[in-house]
């Protein structure tokens, strides 16, 4: 129906203060999962679909951000020289070589909406991928080329939907659906941000991935800012619903695969542990630790007691 997706948006602007002090001079999107910066899934993740023009919209101290995915020369000559380390430099070297990185400027701190927004002059009218860089997809799930068929069939803007527990509904933007003739592909009537649970239109919650289409950028234009002051892309998104304005229909996609949120200290925690025991070289000894790990500090039959020193 148009043009395919080709480019990503990241964006990679936010300030991290739910992991003071850490982000004091860190980007959140470089904290460590396992063996590579958060940033560096989500990257691996838009090549895996084909999209390889990958922009960055970046904030203040975040230059270790470029720096990550630039050639570091003295390194990799360092290893180069040590046979015993060939394996070390691949891994250096492969954040480089994912995508062609492009990075932009949000000068001012207005929201998600207005980091969308930054992307205009290098997405042009062609629709684009935007991927948050606090959800991590599994690599065994493909929900990215999914959505990018999904908006070559059906044009507009597709979003990851995810059923969630009621009761946690109101942490999310919240879907109102109808059913399409596709499994797990529904068309999108209406959006609510973080509801109440007893006003929620349903229990599937909007994720961090995203395919839009370029009338988006029009659509924030006209958005007025939403709760915090920020202009809100869940907003944007809802003028689309509307069969009369430009840039739909909006469908989703239901995720039903591996899904790792690293937005805040305990789920950041719980990501690491649940993609080490999942990994081929780490996962046996780690498991096998973890559990003994479990069995000594917590007592058994009784989940509310503190772990033991």
């Amino acid at each position: 129906m148009g043009t395919r997706v080709t480019k990503a948006v990241i964006p990679a602007a936010g300030l991290g203060t739910r992991f003071l002090p850490a982000t004091k001079a860190t980007p959140k999107e470089m904290l460590p999962v396992v063996d590579k910066p958060a940033i560096q899934y989500v990257v691996e993740e838009a090549a895996r679909a084909g999209l390889t023009d990958v922009l960055v919209v970046t904030g203040r101290n975040k230059a270790s951000l470029e720096d990550h995915f630039d050639r570091a020369y003295e390194l990799e000559d360092k290893l180069e020289g040590d046979e015993g380390k060939r394996e070390m430099l691949d891994r250096v070297r492969d954040s480089t070589d994912l995508a062609s990185m492009h990075f932009v400027r949000q000068h001012d701190p207005r929201g998600l909406g207005h980091a969308v927004a930054c992307a205009a002059p290098h997405v042009g009218r062609e629709p684009f991928a935007v991927m948050l860089g606090d959800d991590l997809i599994d690599e065994r799930d493909d929900l990215l080329p999914q959505m990018i068929d999904v908006q070559a069939q059906r044009g507009g803007c597709v979003l990851a939907l995810m059923e969630v527990p009621p009761e946690q509904i109101s942490l999310y933007g919240c879907a109102s659906v109808e059913a399409t003739d596709e499994d797990d592909v529904v068309r999108v009537s209406g959006l609510v941000e973080k509801p109440a649970m007893d006003e929620a239109p349903s229990n599937l919650a909007l994720i961090g991935r995203y395919v839009l289409s370029p009338e988006i950028f029009d659509a924030l234009a006209e958005t007025p800012p939403g709760r915090g002051g920020e202009i809100q892309v869940t907003d944007a998104i809802a003028r689309l619903t509307d069969p009369s304005v430009a840039g739909g229909p909006v469908h989703g996609v239901i995720f039903r695969g591996r899904r790792y949120d690293t937005g805040d200290k305990a789920d950041y925690l719980r990501s690491i542990v649940q993609i080490a025991a999942d990994r081929v070289d780490l996962g046996p000894e780690f498991r096998a630790w973890l559990a003994e790990f479990v069995a000594a500090r917590l007592p058994l039959g009784d989940p509310d007691q503190p772990l033991k020193p």
